[in-house]
């Protein structure tokens, strides 16, 4: 169960607009601890059957928190720690397990049509761009997917809190 006070890292949507993935992600999060925030506006709603089926029934184990858009989640998120953000982004040089995690780190994904914004990238309060390696010739992965390779990272390094 997730621990809505002190979880083990905060994972950033940003603008999601396929309701599977965020239902993917909300499972993930509830089995790891992690938090999910969503950064608005998204492109589904929370009734969606799609979101719903790939959540199963692990919404309520789950800490999601939704924002009116990514500023207000950065600035919600700084006025609760100042987590370090790290902007994934399939343009930069530093690998994801390069970065040493620390409690309370953020992990900013864009939308999966085109990933983070420069906007997004640019913003003074993102510690550091880090990339998933892939096979040369491949634009991204698959925004779930991505979000639980560096979710699990960071909770592989934390000790797997709470896992049995």
């Amino acid at each position: 169960m997730s621990d809505a006070v002190n979880p083990f890292c905060h994972v950033l949507f940003d603008q999601p607009v396929i309701p599977g993935n965020t239902g993917n992600t909300i499972r993930q999060c509830a089995g790891t601890g992690a938090a999910l925030h969503l950064a608005g506006p998204l492109g589904f709603n929370f009734d969606d059957r799609h979101l719903k089926r790939a959540g199963l029934d692990y919404h309520d184990l789950a800490s999601v928190t939704l924002h009116e858009n990514r500023d207000a989640a950065l600035a919600e998120l700084a006025d609760k720690g100042g987590h370090r953000v790290f902007a994934f982004t399939a343009h930069a040089d530093t690998w994801f397990t390069d970065i040493t995690y620390e409690p309370g780190d953020v992990l900013l994904f864009g939308t999966e049509p085109t990933g983070l914004e420069q906007q997004a990238l640019d913003d003074p309060r993102v510690t550091q761009h880090v990339r998933i390696p892939m096979l040369p010739g491949r634009r991204s992965m698959n925004l779930a997917n991505a979000a639980a390779v560096a979710t699990y990272e960071a909770w592989r390094q934390a000790g797997f809190p709470g896992a049995v």
